[in-house]
């Protein structure tokens, strides 16, 4: 049920393998949006990171693609245009299993956005974005910085 949304900001650690500790505030909604230990993980449209959802958010995504079609075809934008996006969101992207709140960053995925020792978990309502956290510090938005750099200084002084 997506009337649970993905709210709060987290680092965590990425073990050698690639596990991540989903953040309290990512298994709270998913086991209020009912859970089924699925996830999807895959490429970011715009930014150099990856966004994460569970099952609920599948249909909502195909919706949002369909629009966009119907919205670029009196534009003039092609077939090319809408299979790039339809790739990007379920081509380039792969189901995980979360087990124990603990899930296997898929390797492509964490090359993809570069994720090494520790990612930054940032809610973004009914998805979630996993960044890498010198590339959150990049970023060019200042309050993704912001957030990254909080949880940084956290750490370190921990």
């Amino acid at each position: 049920m997506l009337d649970q949304f993905f709210s709060g900001s987290a680092l965590c650690r990425v073990d050698t393998v690639g596990r991540l500790s989903l953040p309290p505030f990512v298994r709270t909604t998913l086991a209020r949006r009912g859970d089924d230990g699925a996830l999807f993980i895959g490429a970011h449209e715009a930014d150099p990171c990856l966004v994460a959802y569970d099952r609920s958010f599948v249909p909502l995504l195909h919706a949002d693609l369909e629009r966009r079609r119907i919205a670029d075809e009196p534009k003039g934008a092609g077939a090319a245009a809408h299979r790039a996006r339809s790739r990007r969101a379920f081509g380039f992207v792969e189901a995980v299993n979360v087990d124990a709140g603990i899930v296997l960053l898929p390797p492509m995925m964490r090359r993809r956005a570069g994720i090494a020792e520790h990612a930054l978990v940032i809610g973004g309502g009914a998805a979630f974005e996993i960044w890498d956290t010198a590339a959150s510090l990049k970023s060019g938005d200042p309050d993704l910085a912001e957030i990254a750099a909080f949880h940084l200084e956290f750490q370190n002084a921990a």
